[in-house]
């Protein structure tokens, strides 16, 4: 299927500045959920971009810095474990999401979200499961915010040693929950997801 296929019926259809929205972070035992929307231009194609996970780290890094560069607009938020504590993660994740769409420099006239999210937002949208490997502008999405949440564990790696969030970007390796057994809870855990190590 042609990756741009989603964006060019909306292009046809009259729709000029289409929005993908793509999340990272949902399921790990720490740290934030970090979700980018970008706008992509209409006819241009950055080839490789795709689903995130099947792209190398190195890969992924330089497709970053191409999607930046060539895109109409992009924006990368965060939500924060101790709201996704409070909030659950599927609340914390539309909330991310919701929050990377209204801070784009440009007003999408359409938002294309990957998986089944719907969001609380004044403008045609439509949800795409898979989303992030059959269509490009979530892709791109897809891309900036893994890239951006590795380099940010990566940091928390030098502020909580032990973990190994340099490797393992907050997700449950048994060699993470090892450290968790061994160590206990860092600031940067989801009290939410570690209940059974407290």
């Amino acid at each position: 299927m042609d990756k741009l296929y989603y964006e060019g019926k909306l292009h046809a259809d009259g729709y000029k500045y289409v929005c993908g929205v793509d999340e990272v972070g949902r399921g790990p035992l720490a740290g934030p959920v970090v979700c980018a929307a970008v706008i992509m231009p209409e006819g241009g194609f950055i080839e490789g971009v795709d689903d995130s996970k099947k792209l190398t780290a190195k890969k992924r890094e330089k497709l970053a810095e191409l999607i930046k560069q060539n895109a109409v607009g992009w924006a990368i938020c965060r939500v924060e474990p101790q709201v996704i504590d409070e909030i659950n993660i599927l609340q914390a994740t539309r909330l991310c999401m919701k929050n990377a769409v209204q801070s784009l420099s440009i007003r999408p006239d359409f938002v294309l979200t990957d998986g089944n999210m719907t969001l609380d937002i004044d403008i045609p949208q439509r949800s795409i499961v898979k989303g992030d490997a059959l269509c490009y502008c979530i892709g791109a999405a897809s891309i900036i915010a893994k890239v951006e949440r590795d380099a940010l564990m990566a940091q928390y790696a030098g502020v909580y040693p032990g973990y190994g969030f340099e490797r393992n970007a907050g997700y449950g390796t048994a060699a993470h929950i090892a450290a968790i057994k061994e160590r206990g809870l860092c600031p940067i855990h989801r009290r939410s997801f570690t209940k059974k190590w407290q």
